[in-house]
């Protein structure tokens, strides 16, 4: 890729604190890029991958301004794996696109992707110098959810189970955060590792010692 920038693919199943991690990197001066916000712009009237999920599930996934209801469309692809998959091949690519040119166009030397489905979207995890996966225990995931989003607990698991074990996501991590302690104990970690960084990529970071 045609940038300097270093490149950290932050990933992590639901509540595990992905955007806290996120938000540290950014008050340390990294670029962030949501992936998962990306997939709704794509998504949306005139998006790159508008006209094919259209043709793909059909007129009726339309609401009445002929915007995408990502509600009727999630009701289609829910609980049948092959549409799902189809819905992604339509989606992940479109992102893909979008993310490369802005990370080639990024004005910081460190970008943050931000993304639940880095790992198994395939090709964006190839973008990333390093990936991060943040994990925490299922209790704590039951209660994050239901803390910061007001999610109620049976709601909350039902995602836990459509996720890929974090297991599966360690396996291919550069680095694991364990996010089951207190914020101090989350931002001690990230200290640690904020600082390694500007060791690991010195020549690029220009941190270098003469």
């Amino acid at each position: 890729m045609a940038t300097d920038s270093v490149v950290i693919g932050l990933t992590g199943n639901i509540a595990t604190g992905k955007s806290t991690v996120a938000e540290y990197l950014k008050r340390h001066g990294a670029w962030a890029i949501d992936a998962d916000r990306v997939a709704h712009q794509v998504m949306e009237a005139g998006g790159a991958a508008y006209a094919d999920i259209v043709v793909e599930f059909g007129a009726d996934i339309l609401d009445a301004q002929g915007e995408i209801d990502r509600r009727k469309l999630g009701e289609i692809v829910f609980d049948d794996a092959e549409r799902l998959g189809r819905l992604e091949q339509i989606v992940h690519p479109a992102v893909f696109a979008w993310v490369y040119n802005r990370i080639k166009e990024s004005p910081a030397m460190i970008v943050v992707l931000e993304a639940i489905k880095l790992l198994e979207a395939g090709t964006m995890a190839g973008l990333c110098d390093e990936i991060w996966v943040v994990v925490a225990s299922p209790a704590a995931q039951v209660q994050r959810a239901l803390e910061n989003r007001g999610m109620p607990e049976a709601e909350t698991r039902r995602r836990m189970d459509m996720q890929s074990p974090q297991a599966a996501k360690v396996n291919q991590a550069d680095r694991v955060i364990d996010n089951n302690g207190t914020l101090a104990d989350l931002y001690a970690q990230l200290d640690r590792i904020w600082a390694d960084l500007q060791i690991k990529f010195a020549a690029r970071l220009g941190t270098a010692k003469a």
